[in-house]
């Protein structure tokens, strides 16, 4: 029968061995105790890096959603087609949840929470305070005149607008991934890669539903 290796024969610690393992096991009890700060340590979302671009994109895009939410709210109300008032439903729907999901993040981060206002945001440049409308936003102007037209005209106004709109959301997307150090916290990462797909594809909706219209126009 072949041989069992014999186990070698566990050696006594060195004195020097134990003390070390002495003081390294008061070291981490006392890191673990000390003012109870370990336990205070910021867990889960609040510790997750992020940096100032991913809380202005977060704030400015608050208000880019609220925008989208004012004019989808007018379809039921301007005659919009039944088509367009599904699509705006949905807009309402998806986006008013993006903002709270928004306003949330930014509350755990301890960052300032704007109100979901469809106006231009305020933000700060060379030490100034300035207002400022994200990309593709309407201006008040467009908004006068998109919520004169009924029927129709109304759609294809609203398509067009809120195309562009979505299309300024893309604009801010990548933006973001382009500052530096941006978008490594999970949540602005995920949201911010949902945005894109998600608006590439209304967008491509949206074009079909003008084309629609216009070649029944003609």
């Amino acid at each position: 029968m072949p041989l069992i290796p014999a186990m070698p024969l566990l050696r006594p610690l060195h004195r020097s061995s134990l003390l070390a393992l002495t003081l390294a096991a008061s070291v981490a009890s006392g890191c673990a105790s000390a003012g109870g700060r370990a336990a205070s340590a910021p867990v889960g979302i609040a510790a997750m890096k992020h940096t100032a671009a991913d809380a202005d994109f977060m704030r400015g895009m608050i208000h880019h959603h609220a925008q989208a939410v004012l004019i989808a709210k007018w379809a039921p109300t301007h005659g919009a087609g039944a088509d367009l008032q599904r699509f705006a439903e949905r807009v309402v729907v998806a986006q008013t949840d993006e903002i709270t999901t928004m306003q949330t993040w930014l509350r755990d981060k301890g960052e300032k929470v704007p109100d979901a206002t469809p106006g231009p945001m305020r933000m700060t440049m060379n030490g100034m305070e300035h207002d400022m409308l994200m990309p593709g936003m309407l201006t008040d102007a467009d908004l006068k005149q998109l919520d004169a037209q009924r029927g129709v005209a109304f759609d294809t106004l609203f398509l067009t607008f809120m195309i562009r709109h979505h299309e300024g959301a893309i604009d801010m997307v990548e933006s973001l991934f382009g500052a530096a150090g941006a978008a490594q916290d999970e949540t602005v990462f995920r949201f911010a890669s949902d945005v894109v797909a998600d608006q590439t594809t209304e967008i491509r909706v949206m074009k079909q539903m003008l084309e629609q219209r216009r070649n029944a126009g003609r």
